[in-house]
Order: C-alpha cells, then structure tokens, then sequence
C-alpha cells in the first residue's frame, strides 16, 4: 500500500470533461469521455507523478451516478496502474462513500481523496471517528484527506491530525493550504501523512518544512512548471526554485481577487477551474455543470488570463525540461 514517502513530484488534478448541453439541469451522459482518455494519457506521457481526480473542480458533488461511474472507470483503464490515482468519493452521507469506495478500489483506483459529508458541519469527534470508520472498513485502502474547510464547514485544524494519525491508519495523505499549521500537523503525525500543497503554495512549504515537502498539485494546465518547481526544491537549488515560484505566483496573480476572499472562492472554485483549465488549453472541460454554472463577467476574465499566462509557462518550462 503507498505510503507518505511514495509520493513525489507533480500531482495533477483533473476536471471531469463535460459533452455540449451539460449545463441543462435535465442533462443524462454529460462526461466527455474520448476528451477524459485524452487528458489522461496527456498527463502520464508529460511527467505528471500521479493524478487526483472528482474533487471540487471534477465536481464530484454535481456528476450524477452513473456518469461518475462512467468517468472513473474511462479514466482507471487509461492509467492503467503506471502513476498513483487517487479518486474522489465524497458524498451527503456514509452509505454513499462506502458504495463508492468499493467502486473505485474493485476498478483500480491507488486510493481515495475523501473530504466529509457536506450536509451538516462535523465535530471534530464526527470527523475523526468518520475517518476512522472508513480506514476500518476498507483497512487496505489509501485515503488522502481532502483538507478543505471552504467546501466542507470544518477547519482540519492541528487538533484534527493527532488522532487521525493515531484512529485512522489508512490515511497517509491530505490535499491541504494550511501553510500557518504546517508544522505542527507535519509534528503530530509523525511522517505518516504527507500535506501536499497547491503548486503555488509548494515554494513556501518548504521553506517551513524542506524535508517533508515532497509533492504538490496542479490543476490540469499541464504539469510541466510543478516537476520544474518540485526538481528544484528536490536539488536544493534555492535560487531556482525562487525563480520557478515566481512564474507560479505571476501566473496566478490575475484571479486573485477570487482566490483571495475565502467567501468569494466559496462560491466560485469549480469555475474558476474549469475555466482556467480550459482556456492553458491543455484540456477541454466543457460546460459546468448546475447549479455552479454561474460566473461573473470579472471574474471569467481573471480566469481566462491566469490559465493563459498557465500556457507560456508550459511552453517555457516544457523548453527547459527537455
């Protein structure tokens, strides 16, 4: 089963490309599933080590059942087990998530990126012990907690990873931006979990913790400025990974009035993606499916700069990767 330390390099999340009309709220068959195989086979072929698929910006909590299920096994034949695929399962309840775990690990999935049922807020004793549930159910099963207190009304706070490490032993990732608690959960974890950041946080993790920092996420622009920034901070070549950081944080500057404002990226995460992934144009995400298929003038437009500017920097850093 992975561990912690097996995760390096970029990991790359993606989208669950839509067909035209699935923005209708009557919509059946919305996954693009040629533009799915396309996309994945793009980002094995192009570095990527390993990939993240329906979470938020797949969105997981708009893709009806039988279209995840569609989705998951096009994208599970076309790895193939050559990189780690971790496969969202969160769901309103625990029935659910069981059902889908059990999917995605008879189809080949590597583990499973969990966040908590979103209907009600959890305690803390509710999510440690939900965790805990699922690392017992399926003992053999590796979760990457989906540390987002935006989406799910819970702070993951230094409280929460203690007894995580110590209940749910299954748990050996987490998709998290908590920069000012890093130390701590990285301490109270033991190295067990590996606290994997978005590409453009990466620089100063670790700069807080250099010998955990080992991976980061990057939507799907193409993966090739995250390996050039996780090869430089692996080197311990400061200067480029300065430099690589810099490019990251200029290519994200333009949507920063959505990314900045915990309200505003509340409501608008999914489409900030799925247009800044659509138009680096490395992939074709289609429509957004309802009822998030709703975005301010401004703020397409911020989107639609920063996957641009995601663009040269993947011709520019494609050039220096050979």
């Amino acid at each position: 089963m992975i561990s912690a330390q097996d995760l390096k390099g970029a990991l790359a999340i993606l989208p669950t490309p839509a067909k035209e009309g699935a923005d209708r709220l009557d919509a059946v068959n919305t996954v693009d599933l040629d533009e799915t195989a396309r996309l994945t086979e793009s980002l094995v072929r192009d570095g990527a080590t390993g990939v993240m698929a329906l979470g938020t910006m797949g969105e997981c909590a708009t893709t009806a059942s039988n279209d995840y299920e569609a989705y998951v096994d096009c994208l599970l034949q076309t790895v193939r087990g050559r990189i780690p695929t971790f496969v969202g399962a969160t769901a309103l309840g625990g029935h659910e998530i069981a059902r889908r775990i059990k999917f995605i690990k008879e189809r080949g999935a590597t583990g499973t990126l969990l966040g908590i049922p979103m209907w009600q807020p959890a305690t803390l004793d509710m999510a440690v012990k939900f965790y805990a549930d699922v690392a017992q159910t399926f003992p053999d099963f590796p979760i990457m907690v989906y540390a987002n207190p935006r989406a799910f009304r819970f702070a993951f706070d230094a409280d929460f990873w203690g007894p995580i490490a110590a209940k749910a032993p299954t748990v050996m990732s987490a998709k998290f931006s908590s920069k000012a608690i890093l130390k701590k959960v990285v301490e109270v974890t033991r190295g067990r979990v590996n606290f994997v950041p978005p590409v453009g946080l990466a620089y100063e993790f670790a700069q807080i913790s250099p010998e955990t920092q080992t991976t980061c996420w990057i939507p799907s622009v193409g993966p090739q400025v995250a390996i050039a920034l996780m090869k430089a901070l692996a080197a311990r070549d400061a200067a480029q990974a300065k430099a690589v950081a810099d490019d990251i944080a200029w290519a994200n500057e333009p949507h920063h009035a959505i990314t900045g404002s915990q309200e505003i990226f509340a409501s608008y995460n999914i489409q900030l993606e799925k247009v800044l992934m659509a138009s680096s144009g490395y992939c074709k995400t289609g429509p957004i499916r309802p009822p998030y298929d709703v975005m301010p003038d401004e703020f397409r437009k911020a989107a639609t700069e920063g996957g641009q500017r995601y663009a040269q920097l993947r011709e520019k850093y494609s050039k220096l990767l050979g």
